[in-house]
């Protein structure tokens, strides 16, 4: 029996707090795991490791602390997006003309094969990890001549093939194989065998993308750059705080993983960051981070989490103001208490573009979860129905 302090009861804590988590997400699941938390709980007064007073605390610390974060951070909704209209996309019988292009450092090992096994006529290519995924891009598009891409990986692959479609006129086929898949989540693209039918019958439709110019034109080499005006974007862009953060979390995750090092990297930017003077539309502020995702997204007073459409032609334009008074604190508070969006220091509006000039020198572009580039000046802008992707008409909201 533990002789030092036993307040609150830590397993009681825990227990508590799953089952409530699991009650929000599935009441039925909830009401299931309510009896093992309770035994959880009676159990430490039973074995004598915790006084009634311990237990009955960290049920309570443990259940405030399931509700509370719920409160802070939304509940991504897995109903797919609206997209745009229709679009001509040719049927490939067997994957037939397609050429699929696989990111070998995403997904599982066989994922390769189980595409050219449902698509047996496609050409399916993984890439070399140690070249210039743009690069090998753009020599397979122009060496194949396909009438549709296919691509596999993570958000900032389809990124890439996204640019190159967009500008070689190809409808796209998304096969995810990334750690969170945000655009293939939006758009309903999760499904194999539902993207195998889509391009089997050539059925597709339009969605949006994002550009951005970066101090007047497009960097050199940057995925997606090219005469409609600089690289592309599927989900989201920021300048600020994000782009350090994630420069950190690269730095950090090897030794302590993805999603550790990714709060550890956020807290401590945060916890150090100097506020960004930048003009917004030539509007002087000052900023901490500043969002710009490609269609609307929601919540609006937290974590952006998934969009209902895809189809908005605008712009989702967030940013932390730091030229109030004590705005870390407020800033804080707001998120603590989850009143962001009724917060002066928070501020959202949708535009179809966005020009922004910072003052204090050369700052990073991350876009889809990666640093991109850095520059002083970046022009944002929604490029409406730029891009066709296949996805079953039977998936439409």
């Amino acid at each position: 029996t533990p002789r030092s302090s036993s307040f609150p009861s830590g397993h009681s804590a825990s227990a508590a707090a799953f089952a409530t988590g699991m009650a929000l997400e599935s009441p039925l699941t909830g009401a299931v795991l309510a009896p093992v938390a309770a035994a959880v709980a009676y159990s430490r007064v039973h074995t004598g490791v915790h006084w009634p007073a311990d237990v009955v605390t960290g049920v309570a610390l443990g259940t405030a602390v399931a509700l509370a974060t719920r409160r802070w951070w939304a509940v991504r909704t897995e109903e797919p997006a609206r997209l745009g209209p229709p679009a001509p996309a040719p049927a490939l019988p067997e994957g037939r003309d397609l050429l699929v292009l696989v990111n070998p450092g995403a997904g599982r090992d066989d994922d390769a094969d189980v595409i050219a096994a449902a698509l047996p006529r496609a050409r399916v290519i993984v890439l070399d990890p140690d070249q210039e995924f743009t690069v090998q891009l753009d020599r397979h598009v122009a060496e194949h001549a396909p009438a549709a891409l296919g691509v596999h990986g993570g958000d900032g692959t389809v990124r890439a093939a996204a640019g190159a479609a967009a500008s070689h006129g190809l409808p796209l086929a998304v096969f995810p194989g990334g750690t969170l898949n945000h655009f293939a989540r939006d758009a309903g693209l999760l499904d194999l065998e539902q993207t195998v039918r889509a391009i089997e019958h050539g059925q597709a439709q339009r969605v949006d993308l994002g550009r951005v110019q970066v101090d007047g034109s497009g960097p050199d080499g940057a995925d997606g750059s090219g005469p409609d005006g600089g690289p592309v974007f599927v989900n989201t862009a920021s300048v600020g705080g994000y782009p350090d953060s994630v420069r950190l979390r690269e730095r950090w995750e090897p030794r302590i993983g993805k999603w550790p090092a990714a709060a550890a990297a956020l807290a401590a930017v945060l916890a150090t960051a100097s506020p960004l003077r930048v003009s917004l539309d030539g509007v002087p502020t000052a900023v901490w981070l500043l969002f710009v995702g490609n269609g609307r997204y929601a919540p609006d007073d937290r974590v952006p989490m998934s969009r209902p459409r895809l189809d908005t032609g605008t712009l989702d334009v967030r940013y932390l103001r730091a030229d109030l008074h004590w705005s870390r604190t407020r800033l804080l508070a707001a998120a603590v208490t989850g009143s962001l969006a009724g917060s002066p220091i928070h501020v959202r509006r949708d535009a179809p573009a966005l020009s922004v000039r910072v003052r204090d020198g050369r700052v990073a572009l991350a876009t889809d979860g990666e640093v991109l580039a850095e520059g002083t000046r970046f022009e944002f802008r929604s490029a409406p129905g730029a891009l066709t992707v296949y996805r079953p008409v039977d998936q439409e909201p």
